[in-house]
């Protein structure tokens, strides 16, 4: 009897926190919370991309080709010579 009295709370609380969830997340009152908070932030998205510094490149020319085919001392790597 005990038993079944513990599973029915347990089961008694979970429906109730569901329901309050559900009750809260569809309320027009968080409704209007959020959409009022996604605004605000878009704004500030907005206002803070008009404010970015524009950064001007300073990356040209700079590619080096170096050309390693003179190279006199050049060791040849030999793998399986290490395994044995």
């Amino acid at each position: 009897m005990i038993k079944e009295l513990k599973y029915f709370l347990y089961i008694s609380i979970i429906i109730i926190f569901f329901t309050l969830i559900t009750k809260y997340y569809f309320s027009d009152k968080n409704k209007k919370y959020s959409h009022v908070n996604i605004n605000f932030f878009k704004f500030k998205m907005k206002d803070n991309k008009l404010n970015l510094p524009l950064l001007l490149s300073d990356t040209n020319n700079i590619i080096i080709i170096v050309n390693n085919e003179n190279k006199k001392n050049k060791k040849n790597f030999k793998f399986w010579e290490l395994l044995y």
